[in-house]
């Protein structure tokens, strides 16, 4: 019976978040959810601000749930590695940081509106996502 599990990384600018093995791994795509089981075929994506769920096996106690900033993410040779701006795992989250973001990605946003920023929007957006998965997340961790 061929082995279920794969080597899957999780890695921010900080360093990496999660490193080890997993039997599913669920990324927030741009155009959706991304599920990955061992041996899937060779894969490209970018990554929006969302949930990303690592299964390391039965159980409910076995999932590992990250609120994640936009990236990209490849799966090759049963190794998945998803490259995001920032992974909170869903249980550290601190709520304070969280609304210290949204506020300041809200308030670039502004900026952008009134001509005022030169700020990639589709990045700020992101942000606000990214900060509002996290307040969310952190509400049912």
């Amino acid at each position: 019976m061929p082995d279920k599990t794969f080597s899957v990384s999780l890695v921010t600018p900080d360093g990496a978040a999660f490193e080890g093995e997993a039997v599913m791994l669920i990324v927030p795509g741009a155009d959706g959810e991304i599920g990955v089981l061992a041996r899937h075929a060779p894969l490209i994506a970018t990554l929006k601000a969302g949930s990303t769920r690592v299964h390391l096996g039965e159980g409910d106690d076995r999932v590992r749930e990250f609120a994640t900033g936009p990236g990209f993410f490849k799966v090759e040779h049963d190794r998945a590695i998803a490259l995001a701006d920032d992974a909170v795992l869903a249980n550290e989250i601190d709520r304070d940081r969280a609304q210290a973001q949204l506020e300041t990605a809200q308030a670039e946003l502004e900026r952008i509106e009134r001509g005022d920023s030169e700020a990639d929007r589709w990045q700020i957006e992101q942000r606000i996502r990214h900060a509002e998965n996290q307040l969310s997340t952190a509400g049912t961790a």
